[in-house]
């Protein structure tokens, strides 16, 4: 028989364990070239207004290239230990490491040009699909065509062939370092198996849980008091380390040290299901802990960061409404009139809020204070801020020696308090007014490029107008007026920002339209989750493979102990029920603990994505979970099976 002949003899025969092999070169591939694509589309730029998607397509890609590369080698390293035996024997009937390296080389250059070609193909197919996806959450209105790209097709060619060289690596060292000895047992101490909690385990659980609870506390506490002001970066560092430490001692050491204790209070009588999931899990998680840890750390990651663009996404309408309260901002009267003339003349009905602005240095080292300030270093004593009257504010009463603020940010009041029945002092050319400050109000009536997202003041009309005769005339501010437009009828809204636009008065600083100012934050939002969407899916599927070959090699090492229980006279269904409860947790405990680790990661900083945390996290956490439990049905459904051929 010639090499070529057993090596084909050898892909036909091995066809059962290639096809995990062949599947992750096809999705892999696939999912590169139809991402990769989009990258090389020229309608990406032309049609997302001035975004650069490319650019934001092409660093996405980057990750993607490190998660398919990570994928490919775990998959051929766990591929190339289940063949050990085989490579065992090759050397056993006188072939030499050389030669059964060629043979492995070989069979892979085989595979791969199988898989390169049809993955390609499923990303072509795929990569339309992507472009309508892509339209639609940024808001686009455009056709996606099927377009090939040959560009993509070279570098998805050049990366894969670089990884095709990082496997040849890996097997020509894997086999130069195994004796054929080693090569007959590799696949029989890929687990660990511990036969008795020692102390020291139990420690180790019991640190791993509270390291994980540490990290936790602390996430709650990270934009509060002291830890704000002071030791922010040092409190992050703290968190990571501590939940990423005590998630691998949870793996090391907590799920055997609680399933322990399980078992005690069952007195030491297991049925055949918990033999099957409860001592199964105990003694292999902690040599699967590494691996599980990184897993579940980036899960977490995953998700935290799919959470949080869902979360700006989900806040866009919230977020401009509150930045740009009206339709139209011009704060110039005579630029205002040339656009309501405009309007008139289109017979677009509209409504106008016409508000003057004072802008007044202030002391508010009394009324506003940063949580946690203890150096003193951060003064208020010298602020500028604007004053509006009270007769512009039909929902603000305040008496003559009061004022109230206004367009206070949400965010803004995270890191500073504002003390009520303070006083705040006010400072004109030759008078300073020394008022009250009765409390902030929720309500939004300049937006944030005038304001630069600081809170208003409102005044009593009588003191508004002294201050504005006692203005001092060497203190200039850049805006002085703000014109406010809303249209009455919103269909017509495109057709008055058309004009918005013609009159060039959007090229002034703080002149703004709504209707754009919603277009582009869309865009910008929509194209950051649809790429973190990607990515994160893309880790998702991979990060579940992982752990679907891994109960697949697990259910081919226990394919004995199968054997000998149906002997002794369990049935299928039996021995099912005991996998069922397994694979529950094996898929499950990196499943919660990703998800507890993500919600403490948004909890502690969503306020700086958006508005609203509750609905986006529980979607995406939601749909997370269901197709992460696909894998999980999938290894009982390979079990199942094993049981089967077991007798």
């Amino acid at each position: 028989m010639t090499l070529n002949q057993l090596i084909f003899r050898n892909i036909k025969k091995n066809l059962k364990h290639y096809y995990v092999y062949i599947f992750a070169l096809v999705f892999s591939v696939g999912l590169y070239f139809s991402f990769v694509t989009l990258q090389f589309d020229p309608a990406l730029d032309d049609a997302t207004s001035g975004i650069r998607g490319a650019a934001a397509i092409k660093s996405g890609s980057i990750l993607l290239l490190a998660i398919v590369s990570v994928f490919l080698l775990y998959a051929n390293n766990l591929f190339i230990k289940r063949r050990s035996k085989e490579i065992g024997l090759f050397q056993l009937i006188g072939m030499t490491k050389g030669t059964v390296f060629r043979i492995l080389s070989v069979e892979n250059f085989v595979l791969y040009i199988g898989s390169l070609v049809v993955g390609v193909f499923a990303g072509f197919s795929m990569s339309r699909l992507l472009m309508i996806i892509l339209f639609k959450v940024t808001g686009v209105k455009d056709v996606a065509t099927l377009r090939f790209s040959s560009e993509a097709l070279l570098q998805t060619l050049v990366v894969f062939a670089l990884i095709y060289i990082l496997i040849l690596i890996m097997n020509a060292v894997f086999i130069k370092r195994q004796s054929i000895l080693s090569l007959f047992s590799v696949t029989t101490v890929t687990q660990q198996r511990v036969q008795k909690m020692t102390m020291f385990q139990v420690v180790i659980g019991v640190v791993g849980i509270l390291l994980i609870a540490c990290g936790y506390y602390l996430s709650t506490q990270l934009f509060k008091g002291v830890i704000l002001s002071n030791y922010l970066f040092t409190t992050m560092v703290v968190i990571l380390a501590s939940v990423i430490i005590g998630t691998y001692l949870f793996y090391k050491g907590s799920v055997s040290f609680i399933f322990n204790l399980i078992r005690k209070r069952k007195g030491g009588y297991l049925n055949v299901n918990d033999v099957l999931s409860l001592s199964s899990i105990m003694f292999r998680m902690k040599s699967n802990s590494l691996l599980l840890m990184i897993i579940t750390t980036l899960s977490a990651l995953s998700i935290a960061l799919l959470s949080l663009s869902y979360i700006s996404y989900y806040s866009v309408e919230k977020t401009v409404e509150r930045t740009i309260p009206a339709d139209f901002t011009i704060p110039n009267s005579e630029r205002a009139m040339e656009f309501t003339q405009a309007l008139e003349e289109k017979n677009i009905d509209y409504t106008e809020t016409a508000t003057d602005l004072i802008t007044s240095p202030v002391d508010l080292s009394k009324v506003m204070t940063m949580p946690g300030e203890v150096t003193g270093d951060q003064s208020y004593a010298n602020t500028r801020m604007i004053v509006i009257s009270e007769q512009t504010v039909l929902e603000v009463d305040v008496e003559e020696d009061e004022v109230m603020f206004i367009n206070s940010d949400p965010l803004m009041e995270k890191f500073m308090q504002f003390q009520t029945d303070q006083q705040a002092i006010f400072q004109g050319r030759e008078h300073s007014y020394d008022l009250t400050f009765t409390g902030t109000k929720d309500l939004v009536v300049l937006p944030t490029r005038i304001t630069y997202n600081f809170p208003v003041a409102v005044v009593d009309d009588l003191v508004y107008k002294q201050m504005q005769d006692d203005q001092d005339i060497s203190f200039t501010s850049e805006f002085t007026v703000y014109h406010g437009v809303n249209i009455v009828q919103k269909d017509e809204l495109e057709k008055a920002n058309d004009i918005f636009n013609k009159l060039e008065i959007n090229i002034w600083a703080g002149h703004e339209s709504k209707y754009e100012g919603r277009i582009n934050l869309k865009q910008s939002v929509g194209i950051t989750m649809f790429i973190v969407g990607f990515l994160g899916l893309a880790f998702l599927i991979t990060s579940g493979c992982i752990l679907y070959f891994k109960q697949m090699d697990e259910s081919e090492d226990e394919k004995s102990n199968y054997t000998i229980l149906r002997k002794l006279g369990f049935t299928q269904s039996d021995l099912l029920k005991g996998i069922q409860k397994k694979q529950l947790f094996n898929f499950g405990i990196p499943l919660v603990v990703g998800l507890l680790h993500s919600y403490f990661a948004v909890k502690s900083g969503w306020f700086l994505f958006g508005t609203e945390m509750l609905t986006p996290m529980i979607i995406v956490m939601l749909i997370y979970t269901a197709l992460y439990s696909i894998f999980g049905l999938l290894s009982v459904i390979n079990y199942k099976r094993v049981i089967k051929d077991s007798l």
